[in-house]
């Protein structure tokens, strides 16, 4: 049964909506609250690039909302949304310029010299340019948990600041991806001049503005005067930080969002796509899923704070109150496009080639930096092949070493977070690069234990659909829904692998 096909609730079926705004597409998942079995499916896709018109996501959330059959029998509902995208608002609730997203590198010079302005030696003295970066990045992680890259969203307020002064002057009010369109959502937008456009009702949660490195989820406050240090000002209104299972504030009569719903439509606080899809995973402490999408994560469930002083690892929030330390590189399952893109082949062909390689392809490594990296942070770096002889450039070993370099950079994500005394008890892997079964075969080999592989779904969507569940039954744990297990893959290890690997990448 496919998703568009999935039957619709029963009049005694209580319904929720996941809805997920991701950087290719809107997804709209109504979803039986009690099973959290799926209802109805619907999406919608987003331009490309990594400069957005905000206005593009709501129009695909119309859309997908349309092809899942509505929301009008919809009790609750709650959005999980990339991360770090920033969104600047006037005074009347107007989008000031498009949306700079998370895989937007343009912010790379401003993230670098925000750490040299924290690593400045508070006294008159010598001081190595090492030493102000390594400590820079110390003060930042001990600040707000994470040091500055170009992802995060202060990088990029602090590039319009440079580049664009009169946008900046015009700012009244900063958001993320998620908190934009859940406000919609709620019945809030652009007014007339004269009227509140009630930019007091933007909402977020712990995890969400834990990814603009001005907040600090450890103590659950905004950190303004980082605002000012790259705005020259901090009268700016951010959303109100949300509790797992508050309820959001909605005007009286939402556009959109189940206004002929019996009492309403309940909007959760929804959340970053990382934390939301541990939320629909129903991961726990010791479990780290990695995610093979437009980028690769790796992301574990902490019971505390989790500081890492390099800045490799991203001290985020979950959704439940606990923690999400978080390693992301910029290539993930684009990894596997460039591979067929490279040898004229498709997904299915390119793992056939892989799965006919011997591990190591020969001594073909990639190093698979094609949009630059965040994990380890080298912004301008390019893709490196190295180890060619006319005996090994084949088909087979090129296509070895592409699902080999994607599995190697994830990897590294997981050693870091091992670093960091993180537990690593079971690996869940998932996102669009796990459907293909080279990636599945090798991935144990590479990481060195088995993976569990949860069945292909959607589980941004899922999260949120659980967390709306969660929102509108007050429990004060979530709810506890199935997760379908396609299988566990185990292979012998093969840490040659990874040891060429990480000689290549230096």
């Amino acid at each position: 049964m496919t998703e568009q096909q999935s039957p619709s609730g029963s009049a005694h079926t209580t319904l929720v909506a996941g809805i997920d705004t991701s950087t290719q597409s809107t997804k709209v998942r109504v979803t039986d609250a009690a099973t959290g079995e799926l209802v109805r499916f619907g999406q919608a896709k987003h331009p490309d690039g990594t400069s957005v018109d905000p206005e593009y996501w709501w129009q695909a959330f119309l859309k997908a909302s349309k092809q899942a059959g509505g929301l009008e029998d919809v009790s609750a509902l709650a959005v999980g949304g990339q991360q770090h995208g920033m969104v600047l608002l006037d005074q009347r609730g107007r989008v000031i310029r498009d949306a700079l997203l998370w895989n937007d590198t343009r912010s790379a010079p401003q993230a670098q010299n925000l750490i040299t302005r924290l690593g400045t030696p508070e006294r008159t003295g010598e001081d190595e340019p090492e030493d102000v970066v390594a400590r820079g990045r110390q003060r930042w992680v001990k600040a707000v948990g994470s040091s500055p890259v170009a992802s995060y969203t202060l990088t990029k307020l602090a590039w319009v600041a440079e580049n664009e002064p009169e946008n900046a002057a015009r700012i009244a009010a900063i958001c993320l991806p998620h908190d934009w369109l859940s406000w919609r959502i709620a019945g809030f937008g652009p007014v007339e001049e004269g009227e509140d456009a009630h930019l007091d009702a933007l909402f977020t949660d712990r995890s969400d503005a834990s990814g603009t490195i001005y907040f600090d989820s450890a103590s659950n406050t905004y950190r303004y005067d980082l605002i000012d240090m790259v705005l020259g000002r901090h009268d700016v209104i951010l959303p109100q930080v949300l509790g797992p299972r508050d309820s959001a504030p909605v005007k009286a009569s939402p556009a959109v969002a189940g206004a002929s719903v019996d009492g309403g439509c309940i909007i959760g606080p929804g959340g970053g796509d990382n934390a939301m899809a541990s939320l629909g995973l129903g991961m726990s402490v010791g479990d780290v899923s990695v995610s093979l999408g437009t980028s690769g994560v790796a992301a574990a469930i902490a019971e505390n704070p989790v500081y890492d002083l390099s800045g490799a690892v991203s001290g985020f929030a979950d959704c439940t109150g606990h923690y999400l330390p978080l390693a992301c590189t910029i290539n993930g399952s684009r990894i596997l496009d460039a591979g067929c893109a490279a040898l004229g082949v498709d997904y299915d062909e390119l793992g056939q080639l892989a799965l006919a390689a011997e591990p190591g392809a020969g001594g073909l490594t990639l190093v698979p930096y094609f949009d630059g990296e965040r994990t380890p942070n080298r912004p301008d770096a390019n893709a490196t092949l190295s180890g060619m002889s006319l005996a090994n450039t084949t088909k087979q070993n090129l296509a070895r070493a592409f699902v080999e370099g994607l599995l190697c950079s994830q990897r590294d994500c997981l050693e870091i977070i091992k670093g960091l005394g993180g537990s690593v008890n079971r690996i869940l892997l998932i996102g669009g690069g796990a459907k293909s079964e080279a990636v599945r075969t090798l991935a144990p080999a590479i990481f060195g234990m088995s993976v569990t592989r949860p069945a292909t779904d959607e589980y941004v969507a899922i999260g949120a659909a659980r967390q709306a569940a969660w929102v509108l039954s007050g429990e004060t744990n979530p709810p506890q829904w199935n997760l379908k297990i396609d299988g566990t893959e185990t292979a012998e290890p093969t840490p040659q692998v990874y040891e060429a690997y990480v000689k290549a990448r230096g």
